[in-house]
């Protein structure tokens, strides 16, 4: 069986990632979408949130399998029986850094082989911080990310928005005299 580990921080999934995870269970056998802990990014959703998010998005795929990792890259997709690691290309600004890690990853487990996918064009401008900004102004990002997240982002944003508010009212009413 060949399989292969799609990770990153997915804070939230996209189409554009999703689109990538079509293109990969194309290719390969199995496709471990994996849910990469980051200690250097401060992500808008839980571990367990966007582990959910995937679930719900990739349901249609019957053989993705969706986790999560703290750690290496390349010592995850040994764990989980993996031959490669597919990464998504958007624009050439992502080459220099994902070409970077891919030779890391070659220097420390030269059995594991990097996959760059490019995504339909209509993706290539998407990324997840992108859509977070978006949404935290209440743009309707619909078109970007699957109903469930965009559900999850309208509530995570609302609360934050709520929580300014009454915050904003709190601090009016100090300094308005009744």
């Amino acid at each position: 069986m060949r399989k292969v580990i799609y990770p990153g921080t997915f804070d939230p999934v996209t189409y554009g990632h999703i689109d990538i995870v079509r293109r990969a269970v194309d290719l390969f056998d199995q496709v471990v979408v994996t849910v990469a802990i980051n200690p250097t990014k401060q992500p808008l959703f839980t571990t367990e949130e966007r582990v959910e998010m995937l679930k719900e998005s990739l349901k249609d795929f019957d053989r993705v399998i969706i986790d999560s990792f703290d750690g290496l890259t390349v010592e995850h997709a040994k764990q989980v029986g993996a031959i490669g690691i597919i990464r998504g290309l958007r624009q050439i600004s992502d080459f220099e850094f994902e070409f970077q890690m891919a030779l890391m990853n070659r220097k420390l487990a030269g059995d594991i082989t990097t996959i760059f996918l490019m995504p339909h064009e209509r993706y290539t401008y998407l990324n997840s911080t992108v859509i977070r900004n978006l949404a935290s102004l209440h743009a309707d990002v619909s078109n970007f990310v699957p109903p469930n997240v965009h559900e999850a982002l309208k509530k995570k944003f609302e609360k934050s928005w709520n929580k300014f508010f009454n915050a904003f009212i709190a601090l009016v009413s100090l300094i308005i005299p009744k």
